[in-house]
């Protein structure tokens, strides 16, 4: 779990180190999805990725939203704070690209 005393520069590295977390925020710039569709984005363990999902969360990175359906389901979405993660998202993704040529 992430210690709230941190900056939240600090806090976001940190949890950017974490499997998954790439994933999840660049996917969730295309729009809301649901945690089975994030799941195999990841390739993440359930509890993991539920782990992941909470700290974003705590980071106001990201945004639940539970309907109250049969059967339930619950939407994740990027906030607008996350949003503001755009830029950085897309340059580490380029150089990503850039770097597995």
């Amino acid at each position: 779990m992430l210690k709230s005393a941190e900056r939240p520069v600090e806090q976001l590295l940190e949890l950017m180190g974490h499997k998954g977390v790439f994933t999840i925020l660049r996917s969730l710039q295309n729009g809301p999805l649901r945690f089975g569709v994030l799941q195999q984005l990841t390739n993440l363990p359930p509890r993991t990725l539920s782990l992941r999902l909470k700290e974003l969360e705590e980071l106001r990175l990201i945004s639940r939203t539970e309907y109250n359906e049969v059967p339930p389901r619950v939407d994740y979405a990027l906030t607008e704070r996350g949003r503001g993660l755009e830029p950085a998202l897309e340059a580490l993704a380029a150089w990503e690209e850039k770097s597995l040529r």
